[in-house]
């Protein structure tokens, strides 16, 4: 397999998780959003992955972006550890949060909106983060063990961690949401989160690595 990833991408970052978790080896190949204009738009990127995001991830004959559907795709053709839980209602609890983080938060606060923003950019993304912090740490309250979810690992735990980076890359009060920082923290501590975090690729700037 062959991710394209960008260290600082939340979204690249849940996949490489998923791959680390489920102990699946890969070639990185780095996109870098910021250099060139951003070398998403680059003519060669746009024929492999016609959406001119990260990640895609070049598998078993096939070209696939979006996250949760890569991490789907994972789930399905690689199915231990497993990353939607076997219970029907849990696992319909798991894609709640993984979608109200991938579809609700992250896009209202990523590079190509908050290019829209200007000067605001900074308490637009405060914004948007904290007010999907509020509903998340309200559902968390109810369906969190150690995790997300219970006690296991599971594509929600995938989206948070990242997530929770991007609220403190914008210095966003943690505070009021302790169930939030508490299962960030635990998670931080599992192997697959440690070498996949940003301040560890390939393309993480000397200053900003680990």
């Amino acid at each position: 397999p062959i991710l394209y990833s960008y260290f600082r991408s939340s979204c690249s970052w849940r996949v490489r998780i998923a791959l680390a978790l489920k102990g699946i080896s890969y070639d990185l190949v780095p996109v870098n959003l910021i250099k060139d204009g951003g070398q998403q738009f680059s003519a060669e990127f746009k024929a492999l992955n016609p959406v001119q995001q990260v990640p895609a991830l070049k598998i078993d004959g096939i070209i696939l972006s979006q996250s949760l559907a890569i991490i789907n795709y994972l789930e399905e053709t690689h199915p231990n550890p497993r990353l939607l839980p076997q219970d029907p209602k849990k696992r319909a609890q798991v894609r709640m949060i993984a979608d109200h983080i991938a579809s609700g938060i992250q896009p209202l606060q990523n590079l190509s909106v908050l290019k829209q923003m200007g000067e605001k950019k900074m308490e637009w993304a405060q914004n948007c983060i904290t007010s999907g912090f509020q509903a998340l740490e309200q559902i968390l309250q109810h369906t969190a063990g150690r995790y997300c979810v219970g006690d296991e690992v599971s594509m929600a735990d995938l989206c948070l961690v990242p997530q929770v980076a991007n609220a403190e890359r914008f210095k966003v009060d943690m505070g009021p949401y302790p169930t939030i920082s508490r299962i960030n923290k635990a998670l931080l501590e599992l192997e697959a989160f440690k070498i996949s975090h940003p301040s560890r690729q390939p393309d993480t700037p000397a200053e900003l690595r680990a």
